[in-house]
């Protein structure tokens, strides 16, 4: 049995732009959602602004497949990291829009 090659690298890209896709999604809810909780919630937009910046530029690298990305070959777990953070960050914000 033969196994293709190109078919990983491909599914690997494909992975990573959908990361970048649902990282952009959460990013524009949470700003939106943040925008009406004062300098707490400017402040709350503003990190999940650099963190998505700081994800996109992960995610970017490896899903067009221009090169390893620049963290010293732990992309995987900083990606984990990065969406749990999102995850707290989303269960906060949607806590804080229901009392």
């Amino acid at each position: 049995m033969t196994v293709d090659p190109g078919l990983q690298p491909e599914r690997t890209r494909l992975a990573w732009r959908r990361t970048a896709l649902a990282l952009t999604v959460v990013t524009v809810l949470a700003v939106r959602l943040a925008a009406d909780g004062g300098v707490a919630g400017t402040l709350v937009a503003g990190l999940a602004v650099l963190t998505w910046g700081a994800a996109l530029t992960l995610c970017w690298r490896r899903g067009t497949g221009t090169g390893r990305a620049p963290t010293g070959g732990r992309p995987v777990p900083l990606a984990a990291l990065v969406a749990a953070g999102y995850a707290l960050l989303g269960t906060v914000l949607v806590l804080r829009t229901l009392w």
